[in-house]
């Protein structure tokens, strides 16, 4: 049974970093945990984010990791502030653990990549696109729940402009495009606030057309999110019917992110995209 609320997005970059800590010594969970005289299930569960760690343990992995400097100082404000939450826990028993969590590290994260194969990202939803993407997906939800969920959604967006703004950038599939989510006005309504969006300068959206024929991109749409810090790394978000899977393992994100360079080389350029989705949206209205 997961946790009743997902761990902060600053909890999960702690440990993360912790991890990455112990592997950059080459050492094995074991080992630390020996030297530390705990057990080997703490290290694990301290690096996975099930178990909290404390200031105490933290200044001891620190100090067995010979960390110091800027880097000691930065892990160590992290530890203090690892309790914080977001906005998105007033909408814990709406969201669920997994899509809850993805929020709390997107609002935590540098930047972020999405492919989409079916449709626009949640963070350039309209309202009444969205209304209508979760309607579909949650068929048993009440009216209420999907207001809360549509509300959630639209306050993801803030993070694009934030003092310092989410730098996002999207491929679509023209499917997300020429598929008629809540008719055509809900659907020219979206295209053109995808377009509007698109003209700032942290968002770049671009559109694979049907006429690439197969490509890389065919077993789904997946979202990268990148993290700030000398120990930057990425987490690969996928999402489907019944479930959300975070891939965090470094080879494995990083076939992710050749793949959305390669998606990207194949899909229009910014400026053609914008042309392109213009086009689609003057042909639905």
């Amino acid at each position: 049974m997961p946790p009743s609320r997902p761990p902060s997005a600053r909890a999960r970059r702690l440990a993360a970093e912790l991890r990455q800590l112990r592997e950059a010594e080459g050492l094995t969970g074991e080992e630390v945990a020996s030297a530390l005289s705990w057990s080997a299930s703490k290290v694990s569960r301290i690096e996975t984010s099930r178990t909290a760690v404390t200031l105490g343990d933290l200044r001891n992995l620190l100090d067995h990791y010979r960390v110091s400097g800027s880097t000691r100082e930065r892990l160590t404000e992290l530890g203090r502030t690892a309790n914080q939450r977001g906005w998105w826990e007033a909408y814990g028993d709406t969201l669920g653990f997994n899509y809850s969590t993805f929020i709390a590290l997107e609002e935590d994260s540098e930047s972020e990549r999405f492919y989409g194969q079916m449709f626009v990202p949640g963070i350039l939803q309209t309202s009444r696109y969205a209304e209508e993407i979760i309607r579909v997906g949650f068929l048993a939800a009440p009216p209420g729940e999907i207001a809360r969920r549509v509300q959630a959604r639209l306050t993801r967006q803030r993070l694009l402009t934030r003092d310092t703004p989410l730098q996002l950038r999207v491929i679509l599939d023209e499917g997300a495009l020429q598929r008629q989510v809540g008719g055509p006005d809900v659907m020219a309504e979206q295209i053109s606030h995808l377009i509007d969006m698109a003209g700032n300068p942290n968002i770049i959206v671009q559109i694979l057309p049907f006429s690439m024929g197969a490509h890389i991109g065919v077993s789904g749409s997946f979202t990268l999110l990148n993290f700030p810090g000398p120990t930057a790394s990425q987490i690969v978000y996928l999402e489907n019917l019944t479930d959300e899977l975070f891939i965090e393992g470094e080879a494995q994100a990083y076939q992710y992110s050749l793949a959305f360079d390669r998606l990207s080389e194949l899909a229009l350029g910014p400026e053609e995209s914008i042309t392109f989705a213009t086009r689609i949206a003057r042909a639905i209205t």
